[in-house]
């Protein structure tokens, strides 16, 4: 089973900055990918698996969410799933998706 049948939540295409944060270091990457359970984030300086990192997506919005590395792709990026948000970073989430499918 391809990666893309077993997802269940629709990813959209997206191309902005991302700031990761953790502890006292700040990275630059780049936003590939957004679903509703994470997103994909290219950068040369992917974190490890399993770190826990917080991220701003600047979009027209910011949106801010925590994060836990799932997959690494060494020097292009990293797959990360959202953990636990308030309901109003999860509406702020939904929204920007339901922009991102109408556009």
């Amino acid at each position: 089973m391809e990666a893309s049948e077993r997802r269940k939540n629709p990813r959209y295409r997206c191309n902005a900055p991302v700031k990761i944060s953790w502890g006292q270091v700040t990275l630059d990457a780049r936003l590939r990918d957004i679903s509703a359970t994470g997103m994909y984030i290219e950068t040369s300086e992917p974190l490890w698996l399993r770190a826990e990192f917080s991220a701003t997506v600047s979009l027209s919005e910011r949106l801010i969410v925590r994060c836990v590395v799932r997959r690494v792709d060494e020097g292009k990026g990293m797959v990360v799933e959202f953990l636990e948000m308030s309901p109003d970073r999860r509406m702020s989430l939904n929204h920007l998706l339901w922009r991102l499918a109408n556009s």
